[in-house]
């Protein structure tokens, strides 16, 4: 176990480090005026060097790589230039994390519970009216552009149910449309996923066998077709971590939520490298992340799964 771990979180410190380093030369490509600031059209040839010179833009590239790794080290990912000039890309972060991370767990929690539960009344009423709804829902969720029905959502349910239209840090009633949003697409996902294989253990010849030989319905149910179904579900894990990310940085956005998805947009639009190389990271560390946490909940779950060399792991 031990040994694994080690390997799997040196594959995805050496895949963080090629993605981080990739990053930093794409945006070392992007026009200089990034690095500017919004003043860059005043400026002359001469104080648009001195920066640029400060900055350490007109280093070689291997030497630029190198001081941005030496001060990540130290947990800097630079100064803002454009969103918030001369603030340490940390500090914004700092202030802006704990808002996605809520809205982000917060998702995951509805999205599992929800999810699988109703995956599991599918399953359990095959072909019903609620099976038929809940097949209706997943083809909607995976056939709609998301944007489509986030701002459906914003647009005509805030109105039918009197609920605020924008975020309100001291209202918790505007969180309630912004976390159902951000779980509509995973819990399409683990209810699909946990009828799919919950009805592919429930026709299996070992449950067959189980109800043969007179074992209780409810016993079948519990210890051998959930804990089963359950085993394929954690590789869903890094999708949904995934999802979450992707869904949040347009949802921010659309209800003015302060986190991280909606300062991406921001910073991006601005130009702002610095911030822009920062959520990166911290995007893809969340990603790989992801991965690792999915391999071990296999593990953990199945135990005919074994995580040495030659035991069958990812």
């Amino acid at each position: 176990m031990v040994k694994y771990l080690f390997k799997r979180l040196s594959q995805s410190v050496f895949t963080l480090f090629v993605i981080i380093t990739v990053v930093f030369m794409l945006l070392r490509l992007m026009p200089e005026e990034g690095y500017l600031g919004s003043n860059a059209d005043k400026m002359s040839e001469i104080q648009k060097e001195t920066i640029l010179t400060n900055l350490g833009l007109r280093d070689p590239m291997p030497v630029q790589i190198g001081n941005f790794y030496k001060d990540l080290a130290k947990g800097e990912f630079g100064k803002s230039i454009t969103y918030r000039p001369d603030v340490k890309v940390s500090k914004i972060l700092k202030d802006k994390i704990p808002y996605s991370l809520y809205f982000g767990l917060g998702s995951i929690v509805i999205s599992l519970v929800v999810g699988i539960s109703l995956g599991i009344m599918m399953a359990k009423s095959k072909n019903s009216i609620l099976d038929k709804l809940g097949n209706g829902y997943i083809v909607f969720i995976n056939a709609v552009p998301a944007a489509i029905y986030y701002l459906v959502i914003q647009l005509y349910v805030t109105d039918v149910c009197k609920l605020p239209m924008l975020f309100d840090k001291s209202n918790p009633v505007s969180w309630i449309l912004p976390l159902i949003s951000m779980s509509l697409g995973n819990i399409a996902a683990y209810a699909m996923w946990m009828r799919r294989y919950m009805v592919d253990e429930m026709n299996s010849d070992y449950v067959k066998l189980a109800r043969a030989k007179g074992v209780s319905e409810k016993n079948i149910m519990v210890h051998h077709v959930l804990r089963n179904a359950f085993v394929p579900m954690a590789q869903y894990l890094p999708a949904s971590i995934l999802y979450t990310i992707a869904g949040s940085i347009y949802i921010e956005s659309l209800y003015s939520i302060p986190g991280m998805g909606g300062l991406l947009v921001e910073a991006i639009q601005r130009q702002d490298n610095p911030l822009v190389q920062g959520l990166v990271i911290i995007y893809s560390s969340l990603g790989i992340l992801g991965l690792v946490l999915g391999d071990i909940a296999m593990s953990i779950t199945d135990p005919r799964i074994k995580l040495q060399r030659n035991g069958g792991g990812r």
